[in-house]
């Protein structure tokens, strides 16, 4: 922590620099990023370190946080544009008929998956098969540490309204476990479950789902 603070306090010198006319105002956003990402990435190496891995964890995760907090202007479309293409590219490993939905809007990127690939009906234990596309996408999400993630679980309509809810935030639980296990930082991943509200479809399997909605870290 005591690196990661060096880290934003050498940000908030190149931001007072800033103010004076030194440097442009992209390097006024990145210098706030980096202080932001440190102080972010001290939480992190924090995280690494109390799974074992020490002071070297610790100025990986400030390092990384530095980097969290970077993106501005016109590189958080192009990074965007890379993470989607890696992501669709990790997918094409998949059959077509499991392939999740991947989707575009300006700079949210949404992959979704039938829940029946994920899920037994009824149940938020993920089934074997699942571990495959969850280690697919954690790569691509510790290749683009720039982002967080929402995990939106959905379900059909059967059933009482209270236990779609539960059902549906109990799988999107499942699934931040699994990707935490893999390797994606905790502090990048939240959940949310919707239950019945959200349908897309008539068909009760397309209603059933999981979305990894993902938004860039801004400086």
């Amino acid at each position: 922590m005591r690196k990661s603070l060096c880290i934003a306090l050498s940000a908030l010198f190149m931001l007072a620099c800033a103010s004076q006319g030194t440097y442009t105002k992209q390097q006024k956003g990145t210098a706030i990023g980096a202080g932001t990402g440190a102080v972010v990435g001290g939480v992190i190496g924090g995280s690494v370190a109390r799974k074992g891995h020490g002071t070297t964890g610790a100025i990986i995760g400030g390092l990384a946080g530095a980097a969290l907090g970077g993106l501005v202007g016109n590189q958080i479309g192009a990074y965007m544009d890379r993470q989607e293409e890696a992501l669709r590219q990790a997918m094409a490993a998949t059959t077509a008929a499991d392939q999740a939905s991947i989707q575009r809007s300006q700079d949210v990127l949404t992959a979704t998956f039938k829940s029946d690939m994920f899920f037994d009906f009824d149940s938020a234990t993920l089934k074997p098969g699942a571990y495959a596309e969850l280690d697919r996408v954690a790569m691509v999400f510790n290749d683009y540490p720039q982002t967080m993630i929402q995990i939106q679980g959905h379900t059909d309509s059967s059933g009482k309204e209270a236990y779609n809810m539960a059902l549906s935030e109990r799988r999107a639980n499942a699934v931040r476990d699994a990707l935490i296990q893999r390797g994606v930082a905790q502090e990048r991943l939240t959940t949310i479950g919707f239950g019945e509200s959200q349908p897309v479809s008539s068909s009760a399997a397309m209603n059933r789902r999981v979305s990894l909605v993902m938004t860039p870290i801004r400086a």
